[in-house]
């Protein structure tokens, strides 16, 4: 049995080389699984790293009993990251939160109550303690992305989220769909979102991994990936079987 399906929330946490953090997510998380409103488990997946940062996820998760790993044989990126998470999560949600911790895990206890009511729970990044420019690159990424989708949503580039597991499921991923999961949640019959304020805070150690490319011009190009998709998307609801 998947150890996952003892809990009802899993948090996924993509880890690429971010060895000078590790050792605050293993404090950050064994507090936050302390004194969470629900039971939660964590689970690293090793995008690859090629630092020591994948021998220290095993260590953390050998002397933790509510933490798991994945580890990739190589590099695969953050959606593929998230997506791996989600397939190997059996738990009635899924949640999402980078490796980083320029946000917290405690403030899932702000998004959990709307999971009743919202298939999937996104953060926006009060206060953000990003560069003026990091902040232009993400104001102009999600307004076009408005414009394309039509989504509505406000900060989709803030790593807090919840989903219910089942829907996350269906998601069609590819690299670059972690940015549209408000409309690729829409895309299902009778799934909508909510948008929750959260706590930002400053990176502490370790680098970024986004750059010009990754922040601003692959997003732009991700909408037209998302337009042609949207248009070929299969849905349906089953009303009756025999199975």
């Amino acid at each position: 049995m998947n150890k996952t399906s003892s809990y009802t929330l899993t948090v996924i946490v993509p880890v690429y080389n971010e060895s000078e953090n590790m050792a605050r997510l293993e404090q950050t998380f064994r507090d936050y699984t302390a004194k969470a409103s629900v039971p939660v488990c964590v689970l690293f997946v090793n995008d690859g790293s090629t630092d020591d940062g994948g021998a220290k996820i095993k260590d953390i998760c050998a002397r933790n009993e509510h933490f798991y790993y994945l580890s990739f044989v190589r590099n695969a990126g953050l959606s593929a990251a998230i997506k791996a998470g989600i397939d190997y999560a059996c738990s009635p949600l899924v949640g999402y939160i980078d490796a980083d911790l320029q946000t917290t895990p405690e403030d899932f206890e702000v998004l959990l109550p709307y999971t009743s009511e919202f298939a999937l729970v996104t953060g926006i990044r009060a206060n953000r303690k990003d560069t003026g420019f990091k902040r232009f690159q993400s104001k102009f990424a999600n307004g076009f992305r408005r414009m394309m989708t039509h989504d509505d949503a406000t900060d989709t580039g803030c790593p807090l989220k919840i989903l219910h597991s089942d829907a996350a499921k269906r998601i069609p991923f590819f690299k670059g769909m972690h940015r549209f999961l408000p409309a690729l949640i829409r895309l299902q019959e009778g799934k909508n979102y909510k948008e929750i304020a959260v706590r930002h805070f400053p990176r502490t150690a370790g680098l970024s991994k986004f750059n010009l490319w990754n922040r601003l011009i692959a997003p732009l190009v991700d909408c037209f990936a998302y337009r042609w998709m949207k248009s070929r998307y299969i849905n349906y609801t089953v009303g009756e079987n025999n199975l």
